[in-house]
């Protein structure tokens, strides 16, 4: 078998090609070149005869057709790239427009074009609800395949234009695509400016600047220096060690939060379908971010956490996404995925990692 992968180097990307090389595929890569070195998440299959990187760029029609050409006999292709921070789209639509949905239909299209033999995926996301929502019986809110996309970000336009164009070449090219509509999924890949990352990442860093600070939490002092738009935790006066308090937007929106690793075994199901479909992947729990921050501090053994964040209004999205809570019936009754990992499984797993970066070893 062999597999293409957009956005190889992201965080599901590393995470599907781990899945499908331990499975035996041969995988190519698509990468973007880039003046820095983007292939950290990358760099433990670089040399593996059957991992192979290359350059190429989904806004860029003729390279994809160069790719695909040079990979005839390519048995199935992941769709993971993507300009895909929401607060990042706000600040630059046409660019997340250009990689998020105008990419799908240009790899679409390749295949269509080349008449390819390939099963197809796209990587959905629960931002394409927006604040749509379904209610149970019981009165609970939930998203599934079914609940209408209300997009509240030009990222989740870009995938809604995606995941239509995605049905659109399964109904009129006969292609086997499928969709997999994914919430939020998190882990120690995650890139350092989404909001786990960002709060377990400032957590390691803490506790490794308390290392050499002892004295922080017997002498906590806060203050808000003149001209600095920050708060800072000291020991000794301002002229003592300081720290950036860790800074946030709304601690009130909920998520529902999984496993990268768990997600992409749930889009190599997808692909082993006879026919292709739209699948929802999620935990089915919501949790707020407040929720995440007490976890996270949890587990590095600080409880009185509270006025070691502060609340920025620069990171408030200009059109919020209060609740998301997934229902994953579908995927559990055809594929047979469910999560492995709870909640809590998850946070620990990246505090830990960022622990571990961050803690000099005890002489």
């Amino acid at each position: 078998m062999k597999a293409i992968i957009t956005g190889i180097t992201g965080q599901d990307g590393s995470h599907l090609a781990d899945l499908l090389l331990s499975k035996g595929y041969e995988v190519i890569g698509i990468s973007r070149r880039c003046s820095v070195d983007n292939t950290q998440r990358i760099q433990h299959l670089i040399g593996d005869p059957k991992f192979k990187l290359v350059s190429g760029d989904i806004t860029d029609v003729h390279s994809l057709l160069k790719i695909f050409q040079d990979n005839e006999y390519v048995d199935e292709v992941y769709n993971l790239a993507a300009q895909s921070h929401v607060a990042v789209s706000f600040k630059q639509p046409g660019l997340t427009w250009d990689i998020t949905g105008k990419g799908c239909l240009n790899v679409l299209q390749t295949i269509a074009d080349l008449k390819l033999n390939c099963k197809f995926y796209q990587a959905s996301s629960s931002e394409m609800f927006g604040d749509s929502y379904d209610v149970d019986t019981h009165g609970n809110k939930y998203q599934d395949e079914n609940t209408k996309f209300l997009p509240q970000s030009p990222y989740a336009i870009a995938k809604c234009a995606a995941h239509y164009v995605t049905r659109l070449f399964r109904e009129s090219h006969g292609i086997h695509a499928s969709t997999g509509i994914l919430f939020n999924h998190e882990g120690e890949r995650r890139g350092e400016n989404f909001v786990t990352r960002k709060i377990t990442k400032w957590i390691g860093e803490f506790v490794g600047w308390h290392q050499e600070n002892p004295t922080v939490f017997e002498n906590c002092q806060l203050t808000e220096y003149e001209n600095l738009d920050t708060d800072y935790i000291y020991t000794e006066g301002k002229s003592g060690p300081k720290f950036p308090k860790l800074r946030l937007g709304n601690l009130e929106a909920f998520r529902d939060w999984g496993y990268a690793a768990d997600y992409v075994e749930a889009m190599w199901l997808m692909l082993q379908q006879e026919k292709p479909d739209d699948y929802v992947i999620c935990t089915g729990e919501t949790h707020t971010i407040k929720d995440l921050l007490r976890c996270a501090f949890e587990v590095a053994g600080i409880e009185d956490w509270e006025h070691l964040v502060t609340i920025d209004p620069e990171f408030y999205r200009p059109a919020e996404v209060d609740y998301l809570r997934g229902r994953a019936l579908r995927a559990q009754e055809q594929l047979g995925w469910s999560p492995t990992h709870s909640f809590k499984d998850l946070v620990k797993l990246m505090v830990e990692h960022d622990l571990d970066a961050n803690i000099q070893s005890t002489p």
